[in-house]
């Protein structure tokens, strides 16, 4: 049975779940966690898999998916016993203005208001 191949899937969970076809980008974890960068800041072209690969790092690293290993089996981060163990183990903020598609300050600044509402989850440390 073929994978369907899905156009514009932004959620790495749902890729995963529904088993569309899916370039294993893993690799940018690692890479990302070795290089202990302060800041990165990641630009590249429309529709290049910038929301995709933050929907990932998310879901990797957020302890919201604790013990979502199921995400990550068969991929290769978790051929790695030391990211399987960081996998779920930190407090994530994720935002993304993927949405946000205003012609004027003002419009992109309220829909990002808007869209940052929803976002905010009560999370105890």
């Amino acid at each position: 049975m073929t994978r369907a191949i899905g156009i514009g899937g932004q959620d790495f969970e749902t890729i995963r779940i529904e088993n569309t076809f899916y370039i294993d980008k893993t690799n940018f974890i690692e890479q990302w966690w070795e290089s202990k960068d302060s800041v990165t800041l990641i630009t590249r072209p429309r529709r290049f898999g910038k929301t995709l690969n933050m929907s990932m790092m998310e879901q990797f690293f957020s302890i919201h998916y604790a013990g979502r290993s199921d995400l990550f089996e068969g991929l290769s981060i978790w051929e790695h016993e030391k990211y399987r163990n960081l996998q779920g183990t930190y407090p994530v903020i994720s935002l993304s203005f993927a949405n946000v598609k205003e012609s004027t300050f003002a419009g992109a600044r309220k829909k990002s208001e808007e869209s940052l509402r929803p976002s905010i989850r009560s999370t105890t440390f």
